[in-house]
């Protein structure tokens, strides 16, 4: 069967009685039909713990790393324990384009399958028509006598749509270029934003370019906050789903990890601490770029720590980043990595149906000499009873206090903090910056924003700058193309090699599978 197949035989409980599960009364909700609801203003007094779900190096095949944050909310709720996963929303780009859906696989799924993959609530809508109202009032001040002497505009409109045309764009006085709307500066802030409150505060810190001076110019200094945050009221609310096996599913915000900061929303994650004992969340792609990131940024502004991180990896992957050989290097360099933030580590093997028990085996004997805790997962073939193991060793890793440190003090300058990333993190030797960077760095200096952490923009399939460097490489140098400020988020984005904000579409994209046929979607994964 297709995971959308199975999606559809799952026998659904009413979102009301999912609610129910974490106390949730029906009156806290917001209906969108049977099947999911937005959840009103709404907090318990439980303090949960916090699992992180990360992954080693992708290869461009996916390594499963949302099916393996559902199986293991379902095993630990098959254990009895009061559980909530907390997952980002899929973009509509990569579902049209090279990806498919996101929400998990065979037995181990989040539904309503096609409606969380498709518009869902409506959210990346919100956020782009709230995106695109700033530019157009950005321009129309322009337009309409410029009395903020904006003389460079560098806010970009956004699309949910892989389009690479629109990398480049002519516009009536200058020149510019979109991003996709889970890269965007508005999409980032609604995930880091706290409250309301601090959402209007966060979209008004929004620098929108630079006036005759060389100095900032805000997006409340347009006087447009309000209407922003009218748009964004109701997508600002945690949207509450569940899985094949009815475990309550908090999903909202859905920020990439190889362009932005890669997690989904810090008040859906807050709401899930303060309902359930347990909460399981992922960071997208590799550690390298969905974890350094979920710690140094999210962690570091909402003040969370994991309890235990889960590092997902496949024997396809290990042969992918070995160029053909079973290799750990890649493995170990992810290890390595954690250990910087954290002591509470164990590794899960998302386990294919063509893995051998004679190389699960090797890889399980690999992390046992270094006494980490290997756990292998069956849960796309097997739902929550898969991940059984996975769930006992993780609250035995939570059974005690958690040591968790930050790579890096938010008083070095930028500089500074993109070297440690990429010594620590990269290990790579040098970094180099082209003379596009360097001017955007002055231009930062000059206007203070040295203290906001560092959110890299990089390829996901290498632990370096360039995706044809598997493994674990060393002895090599990363470039800096140029820097982008997320001021309202909070933090400056640094692109590296030749990242694209726009992602484009592939040779064949997964549109062409898809169709409307007798009143059911099909091909959608």
């Amino acid at each position: 069967m297709t995971d959308l197949e199975i999606a559809r035989g799952a026998k659904k409980l009413d979102i009301c009685d999912v609610a129910k599960k974490l106390d949730i009364p029906s009156s806290k909700l917001i209906l969108y039909g049977k099947d999911k609801a937005k959840v009103l203003d709404f907090h318990g007094e439980r303090q949960g713990k916090l699992i992180l779900v990360t992954a080693t190096s992708p290869t461009p095949y996916g390594e499963g790393k949302t099916t393996v944050s559902i199986g293991l909310s379902d095993a630990l709720a098959k254990l009895e324990k009061k559980v909530v996963a907390v997952l980002r929303e899929p973009s509509m780009g990569p579902v049209f384009g090279m990806k498919g859906g996101a929400t998990g696989g065979g037995y181990s799924q989040v539904v309503p399958m096609e409606d969380i993959n498709l518009h869902f609530t409506g959210d990346f809508h919100a956020i782009t028509a709230a995106n695109n109202l700033l530019c157009a009032a950005i321009d129309n001040h322009i337009e309409k006598g410029n009395r903020l002497h904006i003389s460079r505009v560098t806010f970009k409109r956004c699309l949910d749509v892989n389009d690479r045309e629109l990398r480049r764009v002519q516009l009536k006085n200058r020149r510019e270029s979109f991003t996709i709307t889970a890269a965007s500066e508005i999409m980032t802030l609604f995930c880091l934003a706290t409250s309301f409150d601090d959402l209007r505060e966060k979209l008004g810190n929004i620098v929108i370019g630079y006036n005759d001076k060389g100095e900032f110019v805000y997006a409340r200094d347009l006087d447009i906050v309000g209407s922003l945050l009218v748009l964004l009221k109701d997508a600002f609310l945690p949207n509450l789903v569940q899985t094949l096996e009815n475990t309550p599913v908090f999903i909202h915000g859905g920020p990439f990890a190889n362009i932005a900061h890669g997690c989904n929303s810090v008040v859906a994650t807050k709401l899930g601490l303060s309902l359930a004992d347990y909460v399981v969340t992922e960071a997208g792609f590799g550690a390298d770029l969905g974890a350094e990131k979920f710690f140094d940024i999210k962690c570091r502004k909402a003040n969370l720590h994991p309890d235990c991180v889960v590092l997902v990896t496949t024997l396809q992957s290990l042969y992918y980043n070995g160029e053909g050989r079973l290799s750990f290097d890649n493995l170990q360099a992810h290890i390595d990595n954690l250990k910087l933030y954290t002591n509470h580590l164990v590794v899960c093997i998302n386990r294919f149906p063509k893995d051998t028990s004679e190389d699960i085996q090797r890889v399980e004997k690999y992390l046992s000499d270094q006494d980490i805790s290997c756990y292998v997962s069956t849960a796309y073939q097997d739902g929550g009873e898969g991940a059984i193991s996975l769930a006992q060793g993780v609250l035995d890793q939570t059974s005690d206090t958690s040591e968790f440190h930050l790579l890096y003090d938010d008083h070095l300058s930028i500089t500074e903090k993109i070297e440690v990333i990429a010594h620590k993190i990269y290990h790579a030797d040098e970094v180099i910056y082209s003379d596009d960077a360097l001017k955007t760095l002055e231009a930062f200096s000059s206007n203070h924003v040295e203290s906001l952490p560092i959110c890299i923009a990089k390829t996901q399939y290498s632990l370096s700058d360039d995706a044809k460097k598997l493994g674990a490489p060393t002895s090599y140098s990363i470039t800096v193309r140029d820097l982008v400020l997320y001021n309202g988020a909070g933090f400056i984005t640094v692109l590296l090699g030749n990242i694209m904000t726009m992602p484009g579409l592939p040779t064949t994209p997964n549109y062409e599978k898809i169709d409307y046929v007798d009143g059911e979607i099909v091909g959608l994964f």
